[in-house]
């Protein structure tokens, strides 16, 4: 499976997730929980123990890299987020197709979801700098082709955190998957490829205030 890492900005450090972050996620699902309408947050210690070990669980089978988000400004736990759908194009080609094919140390595509935060956390800029350094270690150290993102067609707030990075719109894909309130769902898909990555991050790195506007 890729290494485990940690990565660390002037707001945030992404840890990897693990049973020792349970009490901080509890809180912070714990807020108001207004704006979950269309994201799955886990909702109580239960929840949240299941959801952690679910997330180590895909971790240990190379399927994604799982982090919890610790605000700096508070010390705490404020939310999770992962590098997820994890591929893997190196080698020969598996057979029969849509087997599993050996999984490296270095995928050659991937998503980022399961991005939630905290109430206290929303609006800060911890979201957008956890993006930043997700994007930088896919990009730079992983050298991925492509990373993935997506959203609720009706999540407009998550659809505009999206477009604000610098993502490009593929497309909608109907009646995707279940949806957090049990509808079906329709999905809002976003690339940045590798090509694109260094416009992108000029950019975020600015609003970043990491770099001065020329």
């Amino acid at each position: 499976m890729p290494a485990l890492v940690t990565l660390s900005g002037r707001l945030v450090r992404l840890e990897p997730l693990s049973l020792a972050a349970v009490e901080d996620l509890v809180a912070a699902a714990s807020e108001d929980r207004s704006t979950y309408a269309f994201t799955r947050v886990p909702h109580g210690r239960d929840e949240v123990v299941s959801y952690v070990e679910a997330a180590m669980a895909e971790q240990a089978e190379g399927r994604s890299l799982p982090f919890a988000i610790r605000w700096l400004n508070t010390d705490r736990v404020v939310g999770a987020t992962r590098l997820m759908h994890l591929e893997y194009w190196q080698g020969p080609m598996p057979w029969p197709p849509g087997t599993r094919g050996a999984v490296g140390d270095t995928p050659s595509v991937a998503d980022i979801g399961y991005t939630w935060l905290g109430a206290c956390a929303q609006g800060t800029g911890v979201n957008r700098e956890s993006k930043y350094l997700l994007l930088s270690h896919a990009f730079e150290t992983w050298h991925v082709h492509r990373i993935t993102l997506k959203a609720d067609v009706r999540n407009t707030r998550s659809r505009a955190a999206i477009e604000a990075l610098g993502a490009h719109f593929d497309g909608v894909r109907r009646a995707d998957s279940r949806g957090a309130d049990n509808t079906v769902r329709d999905t809002a898909f976003y690339s940045i490829l590798n090509s694109e990555w260094p416009l992108v991050r000029e950019r975020l790195a600015m609003r970043l205030g990491l770099v001065e506007a020329a």
